[in-house]
C-alpha cells in the first residue's frame, strides 16, 4: 500500500491505481502529482501529494484548451489529409494551430473543420500516452510526411519522446491532456490568420486557426459576446477613427506616427507622469538615442539581445540604436564618484528605444518597433531597498489608479530553487532582493502569484497586470532588480566607512511602454476617454451663421478656462454635426442657437447622456471642475 495526500487528507491505496479512480467530481481532468502535472489516467507508483485539476486553474484551463488544439488538428486532418502539422499551443485565451496547407483557409472551410470537431468529440476518442525513442519517433512522422514535427525533434536533446494517439492521429506533445475528446463541452473556431514558421520571414507562411473552448456552454456565449465587445474596442480601429495614430507602410511596420489628438492624449499622460515623478524625489534625465557598440559590449546587451538591436555605421566604428535606456542613466551616475549621503538616487526618463522585431509579431500599438519606455533606476544602499520598493509600488497603484484601474493580477518572479546556477549574483543578494519585493509588497497590501523559474537571468522581479473594463489582462508596471549590470559597469558608490561599495540598482516601469499603456487605455474606455485624459474635451458648435459670433466667445472663454475646446461650424445640418461628434466620443457639446444667444446661456450635450440643458457657462465650467476633481 501507498499514501496519497489529497486535500489535506491522507488515503492509502494500492500501488498502480490510476488518479481518475480516486476522484469522485467528474469536472476534474488531470492532475499534479509532487508538484508535476500528469495525466488523470497516470498511475500512481509511489507515496505522493495529489493535487486534481478542473478548468477553474490557470493550469486546468492550458491543459483543457491544448487537448481542443489536439481535436482540431484531428478534424484538419480527416478534412484535408494533405495539410502538415506545425504547432498548437494553448494561449492566454484559448488556443491555435498553424498548418502548413496548399492555400489558405477559408471561413467555409472553418464550418467543415467545426463539424468534424464535434463528431469526433461526439465519438468521445481517448488521449492515450506513449513514449518512444527519438530515432522511432523521428522515423514515424518522416514516414508520415510531417516535416515540421521532423524538425521538432531535431532539436530534441532527449533520447526518449512522448507521443499522443487519438485512434490513427498522432501528435507530438510532453502533455497531459484530458482524458478523452468528450471532455469538450463547448467550442468554437474563431479565426484565420498567417503566421511564419518559427515567426522568421524566411521561413514558409503557415495557416494559424484560433479558437476557443469551454466545459458548458453560458460560459462559451459569455465569452463570444466579450470578444464582440472587444472588436468594438479594438485599439487599431479607434485609433484611425478617433485620429489618434496611424502606422504607414511607406514608413514602415512598427513605427506609431501621432497624430494631433494622439499627440495631446500622450502628452496628458507624459505630463502626469513627470508631476508625479517630480513629487516623489525623481531627477529627470534624457539620453541618446544612439551609443557606441563599445557600450553595449560593456553593458552585456550586444551578447543577449543583439538579435533585436539595430546597429548603425558611423565613421568605421559601430553605432547601436538603443534598445534599453539602462546604460545612458547609469553613465550619468558614474560622471562623478557618489557619496552614500545622496542614495537612493532616483533617475526617470520617457526614452524612446527601438527593437527589431519581426513583422509577423507586430501589432498596432501593442507590439511596435519604435516605443517609448517611462524608464527609472534606482540606485540604493542594501538597508533603503524595502522602503523604495514600497515607494515604487505605492507610485505604481495611485498612477494607475489615476487611470481608471483598481484590479491588478502581481506576479513575483523568482529563480527555479534547482537552477541557481543559471542566475547571476549570489545567494544574498537574491535572498535579499526578494525578501525586500514581498515585503513590499504586503506593505502595499497587493496580493501576488509567486512564479519559481520565471525570473530573467539577472534578478527577480515584479509583474503588474492591469485588469481592463472587460478582464483582460495587461502588462504595464514592471519592477526588477539587476545583478549584472553594477559588476558590469562598475556602479559604486563611497560609504561612510569611506570604501567604495557596489551599489543596488532597482529597474522599473509604470505605464511599460507608452505605447502599449496608450492602446490599453484606449480599449479599456473604448475610445470615450474621460474628461481629464479627452484629447478634445468641449466642441462648441452654432447652430447656423448666425450664432458663429457668439460662438467663438464661448470657445475663447473655454481656452481661458483652460479646456481642450475646438469649434464646430461645417456647413452640414447641425443634426449631423451632432452625430458627427458623438462618433469621435468628445465629453461635451454646447449647442449654441437664437436661443442662448438671448438668454447668454449654452445648452450642453454629454457623450451618451445627450441633453442636460441649458445653463450660464459658469456652471457648465463647475460642471466639468466637478466632475475632474471625481476622476482624480
Amino acid at each position: 500500500m501507498i499514501k496519497v495526500r489529497i486535500d489535506d487528507k491522507v488515503i492509502e491505496i494500492e500501488k498502480g491505481k490510476r488518479v481518475i479512480e480516486l476522484l469522485d467530481d467528474k469536472r476534474y481532468f488531470a492532475a499534479r502529482i509532487n508538484g508535476e502535472l500528469r495525466d488523470i489516467t497516470t498511475e500512481i507508483t509511489e507515496d505522493c501529494e495529489l493535487e486534481p485539476l478542473d478548468f477553474s486553474t490557470e493550469e486546468g484551463r492550458k491543459i483543457y484548451w491544448h487537448s481542443s488544439s489536439h481535436v482540431m488538428a484531428m478534424a484538419v486532418k480527416a478534412v484535408f489529409p494533405d495539410a502538415k502539422l506545425a504547432i498548437g499551443p494553448a494561449i492566454d485565451q484559448g488556443f491555435y494551430y498553424d498548418f502548413d496547407t496548399k492555400k489558405p483557409f477559408s471561413p467555409d472551410d472553418l464550418v467543415k473543420i467545426e463539424r468534424k470537431m464535434k463528431q469526433l468529440i461526439d465519438q468521445n476518442v481517448p488521449f492515450e500516452r506513449t513514449v518512444m525513442r527519438n530515432q522511432e519517433a523521428l522515423h514515424l512522422f518522416e514516414e508520415r510526411h510531417e516535416s515540421y514535427k521532423v524538425k521538432l525533434i531535431e532539436e530534441i536533446d532527449d533520447n526518449e519522446i512522448s507521443l499522443y494517439h487519438n485512434n490513427d492521429f498522432v501528435d507530438l506533445c510532453r502533455g497531459p491532456h484530458l482524458p478523452s475528446t468528450g471532455y469538450i463541452t463547448a467550442f468554437k473556431l474563431l479565426s484565420l490568420a498567417g503566421a511564419y514558421w518559427r515567426g522568421d520571414i524566411n521561413e514558409p507562411m503557415l495557416s494559424r486557426i484560433y479558437g476557443i473552448s469551454f466545459p458548458t456552454e453560458d460560459e462559451l456565449n459569455d465569452y463570444l459576446k466579450r470578444i464582440e465587445e472587444a472588436k468594438k474596442r479594438d485599439h487599431r480601429k479607434l485609433g484611425t477613427e478617433l485620429e489618434l495614430f496611424s502606422i504607414f507602410e511607406q514608413a514602415g511596420a512598427g513605427l506609431v506616427h501621432w497624430h494631433p489628438k494622439g499627440a495631446t492624449l500622450r502628452r496628458i499622460i507624459e505630463a502626469y507622469w513627470m508631476k508625479e515623478h517630480l513629487a516623489a524625489d525623481y531627477q529627470l534625465n534624457i539620453t541618446p538615442h544612439i551609443a557606441r557598440g563599445q557600450l553595449w559590449h560593456q553593458s552585456g546587451h550586444y551578447d543577449f539581445y543583439f538579435d533585436n538591436m539595430y546597429t548603425l555605421p558611423v565613421e568605421n566604428e559601430e553605432y547601436i540604436l538603443k534598445p534599453m535606456n539602462c546604460p545612458g542613466q547609469i553613465l550619468i551616475y558614474k560622471s562623478k564618484v557618489r557619496s552614500y549621503k545622496e542614495l537612493p538616487l532616483k533617475y526617470a526618463e520617457l526614452g524612446t528605444v527601438y527593437r527589431k522585431e519581426l513583422s509577423g509579431t507586430l501589432h498596432g500599438l501593442l507590439r511596435v518597433r519604435g516605443l517609448t519606455i517611462d524608464d527609472a533606476h534606482i540606485f540604493c544602499q542594501p538597508n533603503q531597498i524595502e522602503d523604495e520598493l514600497t515607494k515604487v509600488l505605492e507610485l505604481a497603484k495611485k498612477m494607475l489608479n489615476k487611470f481608471g484601474f483598481h484590479e491588478f493580477r502581481v506576479d513575483l518572479s523568482v529563480r527555479g530553487p534547482k537552477d541557481k546556477e543559471k542566475y547571476m549574483g549570489s545567494d544574498e543578494e537574491w535572498e535579499r532582493a526578494e525578501k525586500g519585493l514581498t515585503a513590499a509588497l504586503n506593505r502595499v497590501e497587493l496580493e501576488y502569484k509567486r512564479m519559481e523559474g520565471e525570473a530573467v537571468f539577472y534578478g527577480p522581479k515584479i509583474d503588474i497586470k492591469l485588469l481592463d473594463a472587460l478582464g483582460r489582462e495587461w502588462q504595464a508596471s514592471t519592477i526588477q532588480f539587476d545583478f549584472n549590470l553594477p559588476g558590469r559597469l562598475d556602479i559604486e558608490y563611497m560609504d561612510r566607512d569611506g570604501q567604495h561599495k557596489q551599489v543596488v540598482m532597482i529597474h522599473r516601469a509604470i505605464y511599460g511602454s507608452l505605447e502599449r499603456f496608450i492602446g490599453c487605455l484606449i480599449e479599456h474606455y473604448a475610445g470615450a476617454f474621460p474628461l481629464w485624459l479627452a484629447p478634445v474635451q468641449v466642441v462648441v458648435m452654432p447652430i447656423t451663421d448666425k450664432e458663429d459670433r457668439y460662438a467663438q466667445q464661448i470657445l475663447k472663454r473655454c481656452k481661458k478656462q483652460g479646456l481642450r475646446a475646438e469649434l464646430n461650424n461645417k456647413s452640414e445640418k447641425v443634426n449631423y454635426r451632432i452625430r458627427e461628434v458623438e462618433v469621435s466620443k468628445v465629453p461635451y457639446m454646447l449647442i449654441l442657437g437664437q436661443r442662448e444667444i438671448v438668454d447668454k446661456m449654452v445648452s450642453v450635450r454629454k457623450h451618451k447622456e445627450g441633453n442636460l440643458g441649458q445653463m450660464k457657462l459658469k456652471e457648465f465650467f463647475g460642471l466639468l471642475q466637478s466632475e475632474q476633481g471625481g476622476e482624480n
